[in-house]
């Protein structure tokens, strides 16, 4: 069965399509966060991915999640929206994708993380201040968004 973004794809070929998504940023407890690399684009990036058809954001994380690396989270908190032409992707096959990413944060991952290995074939913590090399273009724009909010709440208190 085809699945939706595929049926779009077969209509309109490599053409530039917006597409909603969610992606999830997991700190631990020394404020590193969880990076996963994806087989596919050959990079690290935030965990999350493509809504569904009647999917809410949040139940996209959740599915992401379990999907790419088998773990069910108790609770999501929201982040932030992004947008824009800062989210312009091009896909090593030219599809070229404008996203509009839900982020939410997940607080304590106390399950063991397995990827997928077909998606993802591994996935590390990373300080802000050693973010690997290969971070996709959107990750790091949410990232430095999070860690200058981080940092201000952190000033505040």
């Amino acid at each position: 069965m085809m699945g939706y973004i595929e049926e779009i794809r077969s209509k309109l070929g490599n053409d530039p399509i917006i597409l909603n998504s969610a992606g999830v940023i997991i700190p631990d407890a020394e404020g590193r966060v969880l990076l996963q690399y994806r087989n596919d684009t050959k990079n690290w990036g935030l965990p999350g991915g493509y809504m569904e058809l009647g999917e809410t954001f949040e139940e996209t994380a959740r599915r992401e999640l379990k999907e790419e690396m088998g773990i069910k989270p108790n609770n999501l908190a929201f982040f932030e929206i992004f947008s824009g032409s800062d989210f312009y992707h091009e896909y090593p096959n030219g599809d070229q994708v404008y996203s509009v990413a839900a982020v939410y944060i997940v607080y304590g991952i106390k399950e063991e993380i397995k990827p997928d290995q077909k998606e993802i074939s591994r996935v590390a913590y990373f300080s802000f201040d050693e973010l690997p090399q290969h971070l996709t273009k959107t990750s790091r724009l949410i990232l430095e968004h999070y860690r200058k909010s981080r940092d201000t709440r952190d000033t505040l208190h």
